[in-house]
């Protein structure tokens, strides 16, 4: 039981980390356009980044879809990460580093999922969610 409930907070806090930057991408909040025009992908990786955290976080919270949203938003965290490290720096128009910190946060919640999920991997790769 308290396995489950713990499980469900990991899958709740990478869920509402990716749902709540969407807010800031879809209405184009000035940190989104800077972050997306500095990487040379304005507007359209903005909105698209949008969309495939809001699939993630959707099939996180569907449990029979769990490891197939933790793979989606493990691969998008990954791509935040290697921004941030690469081409926009940990801390981003004075945040203190929030934003690279949330990724990481998300990151590993993906990650934790993942593992506990690893004994689906094979169903995945034969389309059997």
């Amino acid at each position: 039981m308290k396995n489950q409930l713990f499980i469900w907070i990991i899958k709740l806090t990478a869920a509402v980390i990716l749902l709540q930057t969407l807010f800031f991408k879809f209405s184009g909040a000035n940190e989104s356009i800077y972050i997306f025009q500095t990487l040379g992908i304005e507007p359209y990786g903005r909105i698209g980044s949008g969309v495939v955290e809001l699939i993630a976080s959707i099939l996180i919270l569907i449990p029979r879809t769990t490891l197939l949203g933790a793979l989606l938003g493990m691969g998008t965290m990954l791509g935040a990460i290697f921004s941030h490290l690469f081409v926009l720096g940990i801390e981003v128009q004075n945040d203190g580093g929030t934003l690279f910190l949330l990724a990481v946060i998300t990151l590993s919640c993906c990650l934790f999922l993942v593992f506990t999920q690893r004994n689906k991997i094979p169903d995945l790769l034969k389309f059997k969610i």
